[in-house]
């Protein structure tokens, strides 16, 4: 690494922590020929991550919006905010373990489908209503059905 104050680039590291949950390194360093200590950090790169639309749009991918949704599925159910994070992530990591640069609407819909099944059953209907868009309480009854043959298996 070069020093910053006489780009010597020779320099030792001093101390080394993790921040941000582990997924950067702090260090702490001094320059061998001026003596002067200065701090970097190093992170890995994100690969972007795009979002496929129903209608062929594109947007990158927002962990914050997945949040939004997993919320509003569990509003006034017995889930933390910590659970919501945790699935959040969850997802995230599984659609970023896929080395993909693009994934569907569908794929997300699918794993948070899967998701809030295992977690409250009334936050999975909430969701199925609106990701499936149901238009009658045909196809809602339909989804409860489906829903207790699920569990009827477990």
């Amino acid at each position: 690494m070069r020093c910053p104050f006489c780009t010597n680039e020779d320099t030792k590291v001093l101390d080394s922590r993790q921040v941000e949950e582990g997924s950067v390194i702090r260090r702490r360093r001094e320059c061998d020929a001026c003596c002067r200590r200065f701090t970097t950090f190093e992170k890995y790169e994100d690969i972007p991550l795009s979002v496929v639309k129903k209608d062929g749009r594109r947007e990158e991918f927002s962990r914050q919006k997945l949040m939004v949704g997993l919320f509003k599925a569990c509003e006034k159910r017995p889930v933390s905010a910590e659970q919501i994070e945790e699935i959040a992530y969850d997802i995230e990591k599984s659609l970023r373990n896929r080395h993909e640069r693009e994934v569907s609407t569908e794929a997300i819909g699918e794993a948070v489908m899967e998701c809030l099944f295992k977690l409250d059953e009334i936050a999975y209907i909430r969701f199925a209503s609106v990701y499936r868009q149901f238009t009658d309480i045909q196809r809602f009854m339909q989804e409860l059905h489906h829903l207790i043959e699920k569990r009827r298996d477990k």
